[in-house]
């Protein structure tokens, strides 16, 4: 499969903007809200018919908050818990997630995840194992880490919506932020980042990450020369010297999760036409049914 491609699917980010994005009226036959599992079988056309990958995977949180990252920050989407350990959900959005992954099963989409690991670590491996160019499509900035020009890989960012989406390389992120992706992940540490809990230094904001950034290249070569830096900055990293560590591996995605075997091949008709054909009716899925169908088809 040498110089295929693959497009790999952040299938959380996208379910959730679906299910906030679409309207609530789009119900199953028995009229209950459908919006994100419609939702995401549009987002998945749209990029598999734009993008023409040979592979694809829809990457899940087997775990949204792994017990590791928790370990090393006790902070890390502390203030998206619920009841337990389990995540702060809408109902409606939780009664579709089985749908969801019973019309991707019934599709042959491959679902890929791993115990004790988040989407973002699925899709980190999947893209260092991957021959050929990687897209990855999600609504997270923490996974522009892995955008690189010697082993191709881009982020299709959503964040201003999937028709507007940004394709995300070294030069979008120099002209973003001033950095490339391999310095993403001591930038989120540096700035933090309040939407999982990362504190970041307290006193060193976005534009001073990037500028020290800039001139040390890496967060330890900043610690090296942090002499040279001012007397805030010093006095900054002295005090969240505890941080730093424990929040780089957070941040950093890991690549080397044990997954389990997938066929990522993107299927050219559903797995199971049957299966789909009820799921269709049962749920009411209309045309984003037949996107799906025609986006395969191709």
């Amino acid at each position: 499969m040498d110089g295929s491609s693959t497009l790999l699917f952040d299938s959380a980010s996208l379910y959730f903007r679906a299910f906030f994005g679409l309207p609530s009226s789009l119900r199953t036959s028995a009229g209950e809200p459908v919006n994100a599992v419609r939702g995401l079988l549009d987002f998945l056309a749209r990029f598999i018919t734009d993008y023409r990958p040979d592979r694809v995977a829809c990457c899940w949180d087997d775990a949204w908050r792994p017990s590791w990252r928790v370990d090393l920050l006790p902070s890390y989407k502390a203030h998206r818990v619920a009841q337990g350990d389990a995540e702060e959900v809408p109902e409606d959005l939780n009664r579709q997630v089985p749908w969801i992954r019973a019309t991707l099963n019934a599709l042959g989409l491959p679902i890929v995840g791993a115990p004790d690991y988040e989407a973002d670590d699925v899709i980190a491996t999947l893209a260092r194992r991957a021959v050929g160019p990687v897209d990855v499509v999600t609504g997270d900035r923490d996974l522009f880490q892995l955008v690189e020009p010697t082993h191709p890989t881009r982020v299709l960012y959503v964040a201003r919506g999937v028709s507007k989406h940004e394709r995300v390389d070294d030069a979008w992120l120099h002209a973003t932020y001033g950095i490339d992706g391999a310095q993403y992940v001591d930038f989120a540490v540096l700035r933090g980042d309040p939407s999982d809990g990362l504190p970041g230094v307290k006193g060193i904001g976005e534009k001073t990450a990037a500028d020290l950034l800039g001139r040390f290249q890496t967060l330890e070569g900043i610690l090296e020369h942090r002499d040279a830096t001012t007397p805030g900055v010093q006095r900054a990293l002295t005090s969240a010297q505890a941080y730093l560590g424990p929040a780089t591996q957070v941040v950093t995605a890991a690549t080397d999760v044990p997954l389990p075997e997938a066929d990522l091949t993107l299927p050219r008709a559903p797995r199971d036409p049957e299966a789909f054909a009820a799921l269709t009716r049962e749920l009411n899925l209309g045309g984003s049914a037949e996107r799906i169908l025609t986006a395969l088809a191709r």
